[in-house]
């Protein structure tokens, strides 16, 4: 019997046999779609991708912003490296820049100006790569405050919160090494600085400069080394960071402002496809577009303008990225009476504490936050719905606090350019921001809080009376009213969706035999950061003050002095009515 005959048994399997033909014949996918799907069945990944639901909200924008100049950045910067020479090696330049040749420079130096005039489009493309990366930076910090100040971060995403705070912090290191790279006089004396910071570290700081350098200040294997950070190393923490953080949005849902219908088990907006993903193309092209035109039209760092670097041209004059200025401006605020010497070591505390120091501690309170508000709170609960900053005073109060001691140390990184632009006293402008870095942030706080307050209370009046509409009511007596037009259900829902906190209250320290409790210290803090939180808040009106408020509105219009004031008194409410409607629509 040979193996192409048919088995007795195969007629009984000759219709299952057709409904798998007819199965597989009748999939929604086909080509290599459906070769794909068969092999490693992406269709059910597509999609899910396909129906994640994204909210539709101008503030949504800032993360796609980060993103798309992120992106920008590595496009560009992909063409950048085809020409550029990580080499410190001393070179004759001869390039087409006239003032400049003939004159003794490092091969990248030399390397980038020709990138700038030799290139064809090279000089845009420079460009472009500068302005994506400082506007990348920007919109990564602008995104963290929109995410602080609403309350983004609570459960379950405190995750990437923290990645967030990482990848903000690596985008000031990554842009600090890419202009290092031309090794132009700026960048030079840049890293010059950061040779000082380097050694300012207590005990090991001259052997941490000799391990970066290879050797003494400047040697040929700075440049090198942060090549490679700059393209290789930290652009791949970048990037997994980015991937991380955009899984995390999809396995947690995005959030939303409160609205009707939106809860926290529901998102309100539009399909990832085909809706999101067009109008997300589209704003790419628009911010690429943006950064194109600003390159085009706006220099930035020219670098022939500056030359080689050298030692001995230096001036005061020299200024970091934006990003760095508040570093520089806490070394500028320190005073020098804090270097001492001990144990035969000389400690540098008016150095390493603004230039080394500042940025693990600032960024490491700016991610441990979400946790300590948590504990604070001893709320565990997922939140997918957004926080109105007015309705989160101390919260919001806080983040102004920090924005503003911020402000300072950036305004401290110009004082020389302040005292020699308004004709002042370098001394006296230094004095005084060490003031403010003190006595600012406090009372930003304090009215900050006071703002929100006063919008929550102003929301609650517009709940319990309606919407000002600046109409005038006369009444037959003599009297004046300002009509009120009512809120709608819609309105009136936003206003008073927010839940009010009170203070957590001290439970007694000790058990039924007089026995501290072993967690009474810890309550005692926690109870005392609570009533900071929570102590002055304004409770949203509940349904029956709203209530109270109608019957107490209706009896003031309503109660006659007389027959003839009734009867007046009935038409001037409906007329009243009538106007508060027409106000409504």
């Amino acid at each position: 019997m040979s193996t192409t005959d048919t088995r007795p048994a195969d007629a009984l399997r000759a219709g299952d046999r057709q409904a798998d033909e007819r199965a597989s014949a009748t999939k929604p996918l086909g080509g290599i779609a459906g070769w794909l799907d068969d092999r490693v069945g992406a269709a059910k990944g597509v999609s899910f991708l396909a129906k994640k639901v994204f909210p539709d909200h101008w503030s949504f924008m800032l993360g796609e912003i980060a993103m798309y100049s992120m992106i920008v950045c590595l496009l560009t910067g992909a063409f950048l490296t085809f020409w550029f020479v990580p080499s410190a090696s001393q070179v004759v330049y001869d390039g087409s820049y006239v003032p400049l040749q003939g004159v003794t420079m490092s091969d990248a130096y030399r390397s980038t100006l020709g990138i700038s005039f030799d290139i064809r489009g090279g000089l845009l493309i420079r460009q472009i790569h500068h302005w994506a990366a400082l506007i990348f930076v920007v919109s990564v910090f602008v995104h963290m405050a929109r995410v602080f100040f609403t309350g983004a971060f609570r459960k379950p995403r405190e995750i990437n919160w923290v990645f967030g705070t990482i990848l903000s912090m690596l985008a000031c290191i990554e842009g600090f090494a890419g202009y290092s790279l031309p090794d132009d006089l700026l960048s030079g004396t840049g890293i010059r600085a950061m040779n000082g910071f380097v050694q300012s570290v207590p005990v090991i700081g001259s052997y941490m400069s000799y391990f970066i350098f290879g050797g003494a200040f400047p040697g040929e294997a700075i440049i090198p080394r942060l090549y490679s950070a700059h393209v290789l190393l930290i652009p791949a923490i970048l990037v997994g960071l980015f991937t991380a953080h955009i899984l995390l949005v999809f396995v947690h849902k995005h959030t939303q402002f409160p609205g009707p219908g939106r809860t926290n088990s529901n998102v309100v907006g539009y399909p990832l496809l085909p809706v999101y993903i067009a109008k997300a193309g589209g704003f790419f092209f628009i911010v690429f577009g943006v950064i194109t035109l600003i390159s085009a039209v706006v220099s930035i760092n020219p670098i022939w303008a500056y030359g080689p670097y050298d030692p001995s041209p230096i001036t005061a004059g020299s200024q970091p990225d934006w990003y760095m200025g508040f570093a520089d401006g806490a070394l500028r605020l320190l005073p020098g009476f804090l270097e001492f010497e001990t144990f035969g070591f000389t400690w540098s505390m008016n150095i390493f504490p603004g230039s080394i120091l500042l940025l693990p501690v600032m960024w490491g309170i700016i991610g441990a936050y979400p946790f300590v508000e948590a504990w604070v709170t001893g709320d565990k609960r997922e939140h997918h719905l957004l926080d109105r900053p007015r309705n989160a005073p101390t919260r919001t109060a806080i983040g102004v606090a920090g924005i503003t001691m911020y402000v300072v140390l950036f305004l401290a990184a110009g004082n020389d350019l302040m005292a020699i632009k308004l004709h002042l006293s370098i001394n006296d402008i230094t004095q005084t921001l060490r003031v403010l870095f003190f006595i600012g942030p406090p009372i930003a706080f304090w009215i900050t809080k006071r703002i929100c307050l006063s919008l929550q209370r102003a929301d609650r009046q517009k709940v319990l009376h309606g919407r000002e509409t600046g109409t005038i009511w006369r009444h037959a007596d003599g009297k004046f009213e300002e009509i009120h037009a009512p809120l709608t259900p819609q309105e009136r829902w936003v206003l008073v969706q927010h839940e009010s906190h009170e203070p957590l209250q001290l439970t007694a320290g000790t058990d039924a035999n007089g026995v501290d409790s072993p967690i009474a210290r810890k309550e005692r803090l926690r109870a005392k950061f609570s009533n900071f939180f929570f102590k002055d808040r304004v409770a949203p009106a509940t349904p029956s003050e709203l209530e109270a408020a109608h019957h107490e509105h209706d009896a003031h219009t309503a109660v006659p002095a007389g027959e003839h004031e009734a009867i007046e008194s009935a038409r001037a409410g409906q007329e009243r009515e009538t106007i508060k409607a027409r106000q409504h629509d």
